[in-house]
């Protein structure tokens, strides 16, 4: 065989061995894509109204349990709406005796969020944990988690979007998350009595800062003491 058909042969050879490699390559790349297709579909991306709608429309279809770290943040503008839907929401749950928890960052002004949740039935705790500071998420029957994501780092930032995860073995890791962090933390009444006394504010200044009716603040405090005397 001469020389110039056996360079013929393995030129033959690499370009079928190139095409070869070229359609794996292309089979594959649709692979991929079909494959972030699919994970797309069930990962999906909410924006911040879409975010706080799945969390009111899967809130009332609990059946037994409503937990989560949220911001506690001041809620102003449109998200005064959503807070007030979300009171609405807590009171219906819990009247049914489903019970709803979140932890709050500890900082005093996150006492608002946790005042006006704690008087539609639900409980309420702060946490000086840094991971409650900003990981944002709502766990409901084990079944479904709704994780918030902010513009940027930080317990201050908004949450901007969000992603609704239908996940057993998700929402039970969160869930085993949250009450290693909620045993150890402080009630809302212990840290309202806590600031009070740090600060030396009176009701009528604390309800200011914190845009509460002073006639409900003094009543909450009156009743906190009251319940702490009698156990």
């Amino acid at each position: 065989m001469s020389i110039e058909k056996l360079l013929l042969i393995i030129e033959s050879v690499l370009l079928l061995f190139t095409i070869v490699l070229i359609l794996y390559s292309l089979k594959e790349g649709k692979s991929r894509k079909h494959l972030l297709v699919e994970v797309k579909r069930a990962v999906k991306i909410l924006s911040r109204q879409e975010y706080f709608f799945a969390v009111t429309e899967s809130m009332m279809n609990a059946n037994s349990y409503v937990i989560g770290c949220i911001t506690g943040r001041l809620p102003l503008g449109e998200d005064r709406k959503r807070t007030k839907t979300l009171m609405n929401n807590i009171e219906k749950l819990t009247k049914k005796g489903i019970v709803v928890k979140y932890l709050v960052p500890k900082f005093p002004d996150r006492l608002h969020i946790g005042y006006l949740y704690s008087k539609a039935g639900a409980e309420v705790r702060y946490s000086a944990y840094p991971l409650a500071h900003d990981f944002r998420y709502i766990v409901i029957d084990d079944r479904l988690t709704i994780i918030g994501v902010p513009a940027s780092t930080g317990e201050k930032e908004a949450t901007k979007k969000g992603h609704k995860i239908p996940s057993e073995g998700l929402a039970s890791i969160l869930k085993e998350h949250f009450h290693s962090c909620w045993d150890s933390n402080i009630t809302h009444k212990e840290y309202l009595q806590k600031v009070l006394k740090q600060t030396g504010a009176t009701p009528s200044l604390l309800a200011k800062e914190l845009q509460i009716e002073e006639k409900e603040l003094r009543q909450f405090i009156e009743s906190a003491a009251q319940a702490e005397q009698s156990s």
